[in-house]
């Protein structure tokens, strides 16, 4: 997936050893964290040289933000699939809910790529810590719509529940069986659905 940092260009945003950078930054990042990583590991992975990496970020802060807004685009991507189908609302959150399962079963996960990030940037003001939390306010409003249109009440709170056991979810499905995780994740989710739900809804 392609990914634009500030002042790029569409001929950085698809060339080759930007990608190489992006994907390798990106393999590295989530698996081991971000401040582990120092940009000479990445270049020597990615065989480009520093000279390259400054051609296509400014330094190791815009690489870390364009491995989260890839991060943030493919979430976006999964949650937009999740909800096109049609038939009830509430089969919309099902769906999203199925699908955060589907990732955390999933071989090398190593919890929510934003979370991990938070822990390691904990000033409010760092640019990666307001991309985290412009990226959790996104998700939140999306659920919260969905929850409404489900008609849960208050969507509010809903949406609310819903994501604190997203979260708890992505921190335990990395250290206890993932599998027993999700059914208690997607067991929670239908009880936010038939607790909260308005009768003919």
């Amino acid at each position: 997936m392609s990914v634009r940092t500030q002042g790029g260009t569409d001929g950085e945003s698809t060339s080759p050893a930007r990608s190489r950078l992006l994907d390798t930054a990106t393999r590295i990042f989530y698996a081991e964290g971000i401040h582990s990583v120092g940009v000479d590991r990445i270049t020597a992975e990615a065989q480009v040289t520093r000279a390259t990496l400054y051609r296509h970020f400014k330094g190791k802060d815009e690489l870390i933000l364009a491995y989260l807004q890839q991060a943030d685009h493919g979430i976006r991507a999964q949650v937009a699939a999740a909800q096109a189908q049609d038939g009830p609302a509430a089969d919309n959150a099902r769906a999203i809910a199925r699908s955060i399962a589907e990732g955390i079963q999933y071989s090398g996960f190593r919890g929510c790529a934003f979370l991990n990030a938070a822990a390691e940037y904990p000033d409010a003001e760092h640019p990666v810590h307001q991309a985290v939390l412009a990226h959790r306010q996104w998700f939140l409003e999306t659920v919260t719509r969905v929850l409404a249109q489900a008609g849960c009440t208050p969507a509010d709170a809903a949406g609310r529940h819903f994501v604190m056991l997203r979260d708890g979810a992505m921190a335990a499905g990395c250290l206890y069986d993932p599998t027993l995780i999700c059914e208690t994740f997607l067991d929670g989710v239908e009880g936010i659905l038939s607790t909260s739900t308005t009768p003919g809804a």
